[in-house]
């Protein structure tokens, strides 16, 4: 891309999910290159930087170095801008903690199998409209419905302008429509490599809060910010391509057209199903989501195109096989989520693992292994998942584990705890970035 004459928004993704940039200008612009403090890995979003080693006073605070990938490189959402994503490293070798990274390594481990994952992500955000008081409201649409498409459920325009840009900023979107919930969205974009398709969710996410901002609006993909109200999801549909381009997820000899790959890929995530909660599920909100009957990754099951389960197999066959993971907070770190479901599910592949029968439609759920009921159980639940943290490695970890236990002394701290309910806590600490 010539991007001459233009701005270039060079972003990359922290710990939290969080996009840290520079606008560069001119030859600089041009290089792709830009320093950064290392010292942002650890960093909370009250701004402490917490003591992870080799990140942070212990070390200086030395730069690292973004590169542009520029792969990534497209037309931005703001004038006479490009925007592209760096990959991180310092002295030469590529960072471990950064997200990107983690998931370029698990990408890695399918390769070697000479398998290429593919993932979609379906996006979930709630809209919404000032207060008046300084807080924020689900915006007023009185003629919601769910499936709701035109002025019914986007009267002012701001859907449509979020969607309008994303195609001139080249994301391939499929579809959009509102939710079950007044005022809830969700948007879904097309198949792709595992990389560039967390890298579509991670700028989305910020095209989206930009876009509502000059609406006067603010848009948040919090798993579930309003007690009365159900959650956001980013569900990740998940298969994988031969080196000839057929869907190793395909058996058109078995049954069900389910090859025993995606059978122990199931019988993986739903192995690993508490030990990746916590990077599916990032934040203290997330829990008040995650309970049973709500339509979400609550227990480890599976079952046929069934939305009452955590992984569940749509009715698509051939190229369209694909498995969901149904847990994932709309909030949740794309690349750590994703590389969170792509090490449980070869895990389950190389240990040949069994998911048992599919859970029938209607049934009560077919086991009693769920979705620890908070963050820091779930931060204990990976910590003693030592496959999951062998994978991902332990380092990232360290690092995950130290930011958001922190942000579960800062939430106990507030007084104000409850297992149900949103707490004016999560409201007031999460909703300016997520």
């Amino acid at each position: 891309m010539d991007y001459t004459g233009k701005r270039l928004r060079l972003l990359i993704p922290d710990l939290l999910g969080l996009e840290r940039g520079k606008y560069l200008f001119g030859d600089v612009a041009q290089a792709g290159h830009a320093a950064f403090c290392i010292g942002l890995y650890p960093l909370t979003l009250d701004r402490e930087i917490l003591p992870v080693p080799r990140q942070q006073f212990d070390i200086g605070l030395p730069d690292v170095e973004a590169e542009l990938d520029r792969e990534t490189l497209r037309t931005g959402w703001e004038d006479d801008t490009v925007v592209g994503i760096g990959d991180v490293s310092r002295d030469g070798a590529p960072l471990e903690v950064d997200p990107r990274r983690v998931l370029w390594t698990a990408v890695q481990a399918w390769r070697e199998m000479d398998l290429e994952p593919q993932l979609a992500f379906e996006t979930e955000f709630y809209l919404c409209e000032p207060t008046g008081d300084g807080g924020w409201k689900p915006a007023d649409l009185p003629s919601h419905r769910v499936y709701g498409t035109g002025m019914s459920v986007d009267p002012s325009g701001a859907i449509h302008d979020m969607v309008s840009a994303a195609l001139g900023c080249g994301f391939q979107v499929e579809s959009w429509c509102s939710e079950y919930d007044p005022a809830a969205f969700e948007v879904n974009w097309r198949y792709r490599d595992a990389v560039p398709a967390a890298d579509d969710a991670f700028l989305f996410r910020i095209l989206v809060r930009e876009i509502a901002a000059r609406h006067g609006r603010l848009a948040t993909f919090l798993g579930r910010p309003f007690s009365d109200r159900g959650g956001s999801g980013m569900h990740l549909n998940l298969s994988f391509r031969r080196p000839n381009g057929s869907n190793a997820f395909h058996d058109p000899s078995d049954p069900d057209g389910l090859s025993g790959l995606a059978r122990h890929a199931i019988a993986g995530l739903l192995a690993h199903h508490r030990g990746i909660a916590a990077l599916m599920a990032p934040h203290v909100n997330a829990y008040k989501r995650l309970k049973p009957d709500m339509l979400n990754g609550y227990w480890a099951n599976w079952g046929f195109d069934d939305r009452t389960v955590t992984v569940r197999v749509p009715p698509a066959r051939g190229e369209g096989s694909r498995i969901e993971q149904r847990t994932a907070d709309a909030a949740a770190n794309p690349y750590l989520a994703a590389a969170a479901v792509l090490h449980a599910a070869r895990l389950g592949v190389e240990q040949e693992l069994d998911p048992g029968p599919p859970q029938e439609p209607g049934a009560d759920p077919s086991t009693d292994v769920a979705i620890p009921d908070t963050l820091e159980e779930a931060l204990e639940e990976l910590q003693k998942d030592t496959e999951v943290v062998g994978a991902i490695g332990e380092w990232v970890i360290e690092s995950f584990v130290t930011l958001k236990q922190a942000e579960w002394e800062r939430y106990v701290a507030a007084g104000e705890t409850s297992v149900t309910d949103v707490t004016p806590w999560e409201l007031e600490y999460y909703l300016p970035f997520f």
